[in-house]
């Protein structure tokens, strides 16, 4: 964020964080557990949303149109949230953000809506080849977001409503006709 963002709004970002209720509190982020990098906060990113699936997968759909390859942590890849009795266990930020899933809570959370939304998502990112393309950003209001991923005759679109946090994802098919990425 340093490049993106002042001082000044970097520091808003991270207290807004610490308030919004995603389990995280100032003290994991400090030297008592060997965080020394003021730049990353110890957090689940599904936790960082507020363990919120709509807010999630808005966020995830945001970055799987970003130019470049998406990567999701395995943590990310089951809307894991913040491991707090593992961090407190070992005294180290980062272990917040490593549970050590069992076979049956994998199990479990594969069922979980949010996840078999992110899995359909994930497939549909990596097999659609706009994605190897151009994006483009169309001019919108401040709380829309419209992101354009073209290659030759193939093309799908984000639109998401950033206040409702709904989304929606279309695409063409090999006959030119548009389709919506049923999530369901």
């Amino acid at each position: 964020m340093k490049d993106l963002l002042s001082d000044e709004e970097i520091e808003k970002t991270k207290e807004q964080l610490f308030s919004n209720g995603a389990n995280v509190k100032k003290i994991y982020n400090t030297v008592l557990y060997n965080n020394l990098d003021v730049y990353q906060i110890n957090c689940t990113y599904y936790s960082a949303l507020g363990d919120n699936d709509d807010a999630y997968l808005l966020a995830r759909a945001v970055q799987f149109f970003a130019p470049g390859v998406p990567q999701v942590y395995y943590v990310g890849l089951l809307a894991g949230k913040n491991d707090i009795e593992l961090m407190e266990r070992t005294k180290v930020g980062r272990d917040i953000n490593r549970h050590a899933y069992t076979l049956g809570e994998i199990d479990a959370e594969t069922k979980r809506p949010v996840v078999k939304k992110l899995l359909k998502m994930m497939k549909f990112r990596n097999e659609y080849e706009a994605f190897g393309g151009s994006c483009i950003v169309s001019d919108s209001p401040d709380d829309m977001l419209e992101i354009h991923r073209v290659l030759n005759e193939s093309e799908t679109v984000l639109i998401a409503d950033l206040e409702s946090l709904k989304f929606s994802i279309t695409y063409k098919d090999r006959g030119g006709v548009w389709h919506g990425l049923d999530l369901a």
